[in-house]
């Protein structure tokens, strides 16, 4: 018997056991129990009480509960790109949801104290039981550790972009892209392209004030005074907000230094060192450097430039034709600007050094770039202004020659030949460096023009007159209007829109890709292909039998 009761918000059903029922069968009843008690050692031939039920259900809230079940069903079976499917974010409380809850970012942490490591076994028992659910039939994992090393390929795999930091549209990450990540966090080792910009200008602003070629212009060195002050201020400021990240947010430190393009932003700081040394103001500034400035700024320079040439030398995942890209001439560029600083400081024997060993690995950059092997992976279809890279290293080796060898010969002719025509061919593309959104890594993009400006003056000098001395200023009038309309863009990101550091999504990637491949039964395939094989042997056989009994006859 069933009675419904309705009010204006739910239907109820009543469940209650029936007496009625239970007296017109109690044989079937006595079977039951019989049936489920089963032979179940000393409990066997007891009968099981029946219970019954005596709550009302409402159906409405019943239903709803079945299909929050499904939904979290298949929830754990899709990957969704918000990045709250990975490492358990959406049960654990991480991702800040309807309740409040914040995310918990401490998986990017240093693991220095035993406090941030105990924070971390919740996230750690998450990853396990996210490993065991992407687990493929042979035993593999998708993804073996959230701060284990990715791999270069993985980066261009899962990243576009000219700087490759974008998230393709089939890629999930580890942190949520919806809500705004600790500013530690999103502070990236491009911010020392600021520095590199203005420092550079610096060198400029030095050159244009004491160059006999532009000694009508009577520029004042107190243009140089402010601009080196300024740069000095701005690389202690970026230095010290980026030793703040290598203490709190070591593990994201490390994804920068493996990610193909950032880890040349590395040599970033020593260069922005050497060119401030390079361009002291007269006034604060000796006849002669002392040496140590030298081993100071590019001792750190050679220790990490004997890695990455390495890397590249000894043909394993990190080759140069691997990860070869535009800014890898930042690791190229710091070689001719440490033989400038070594040659003022009075080492001319290791000028030339670093003016050799620069100037082999810079063909060798420059090869590969231009020849686009069929082994390394696709770089940005877009021209972007990170193409100018490919004027910096000439032109720097054509300023370094000539401060070693005291005069614009014919190797610096060359070099500076070199790194004139393609600035012309990246003139003369101006409209393919258009469409593309602010970054901070633009400011990395002004120093080689800036570069290609002082040897221009250098060329002026040794072929004084009227041609020479135009281009000289037009390159320099052309370096400093880049340098200021960044300048004002990065205050208006920074203080107007507020879109300077946005998220960094490049160092959230995944280990590998967590996407459940289908891969083919072979053995099933194998049997579905020999029984064919042998239903068509089996009628090739009747046939020939039938043909043979057709003959007898």
């Amino acid at each position: 018997m069933e009675r419904k009761q309705s009010n204006a918000h739910s239907t109820f059903a009543d469940i209650n056991e029936v007496e009625e029922e239970a007296e017109q069968e109690p044989q079937q009843q006595e079977n039951n129990n019989k049936r489920f008690s089963g032979n179940r050692g000393p409990n066997r031939g007891k009968q099981r009480p029946f219970r019954g039920f005596s709550r009302q259900v409402s159906l409405e809230t019943g239903f709803s509960v079945l299909n929050r079940e499904s939904r979290e069903r298949d929830d754990k079976k899709s990957l969704p790109r918000s990045g709250r499917s990975f490492g358990g974010f959406e049960s654990g409380g991480i991702i800040n949801g309807g309740d409040g809850r914040k995310t918990d970012f401490s998986m990017f942490r240093t693991k220095s104290t035993l406090s941030k490591q105990k924070s971390l076994l919740p996230s750690i028992i998450r990853e396990r039981d996210i490993e065991n659910s992407l687990r493929t039939e042979d035993g593999e994992t998708k993804d073996d550790s959230i701060n284990e090393n990715v791999s270069a390929g993985r980066y261009f795999a899962a990243l576009r972009g000219p700087e490759l930091d974008e998230v393709k549209d089939n890629e999930d990450i580890l942190l949520p892209k919806e809500e705004q990540w600790p500013f530690l966090l999103r502070f990236p080792i491009g911010c020392f392209g600021i520095c590199l910009g203005l420092s550079s200008q610096a060198v400029l602003w030095l050159a244009l004030a004491k160059s006999p070629a532009t000694n009508f212009l009577h520029i004042t060195p107190l243009i140089n005074l402010v601009v080196w002050l300024f740069s000095l201020v701005v690389l202690v400021s970026v230095s010290f907000t980026y030793i703040l990240k290598c203490i709190f947010y070591f593990e994201a430190v490390k994804r920068e230094y493996f990610h193909p393009v950032r880890v040349n932003f590395f040599f970033a700081p020593w260069v922005v060192c050497m060119f401030l040394a390079i361009s002291v103001p007269p006034m604060f500034s000796p006849k002669y450097l002392h040496p140590a400035i030298w081993c100071v700024f590019m001792g750190p320079y050679f220790f990490l430039e004997l890695k990455i040439y390495g890397q590249w030398l000894s043909g394993g995942k990190r080759r140069l034709c691997k990860v070869a890209n535009p800014s890898s001439h930042l690791s190229v560029v710091g070689n001719f600007v440490g033989a400038i600083l070594a040659s003022k400081v009075g080492w001319d024997e290791v000028a030339k050094f670093l003016w050799a060993v620069g100037f082999a690995h810079y063909l060798v950059v420059f090869v590969t770039l231009y020849q686009r092997l069929p082994t390394s992976e696709a770089l940005p279809k877009e021209l972007h202004p990170v193409y100018s890279m490919f004027i910096a290293a000439p032109s720097a080796a054509s300023i370094a020659w000539n401060t070693i060898y005291g005069q614009f010969d014919g190797c610096s002719r060359t070099c500076f030949f070199i790194a004139l025509f393609l600035y012309i061919s990246l003139v003369a593309r101006i409209n393919f460096f258009t469409g593309f959104k602010f970054s901070v890594a633009w400011w990395s993009y002004t120093f080689p023009m800036t570069t290609a400006s002082v040897a221009t003056i250098k060329y002026a000098e040794a072929v004084p007159g009227y041609p020479s001395r135009a281009l000289a200023l037009t390159l320099s009038f052309i370096s400093t209007v880049m340098v200021c309309v960044l300048f004002v863009s990065t205050l208006l990101h920074a203080f107007v829109w507020q879109t300077l550091f946005p998220n960094d999504l490049a160092i959230a990637i995944t280990k590998k890709k967590l996407t459940r491949e289908k891969k083919p039964f072979k053995r099933a395939y194998d049997l579905k292909r020999w029984t064919k094989q042998a239903l068509a042997k089996k009628i090739s056989a009747e046939k020939d039998f039938e043909a043979e009994e057709e003959s007898r006859h």
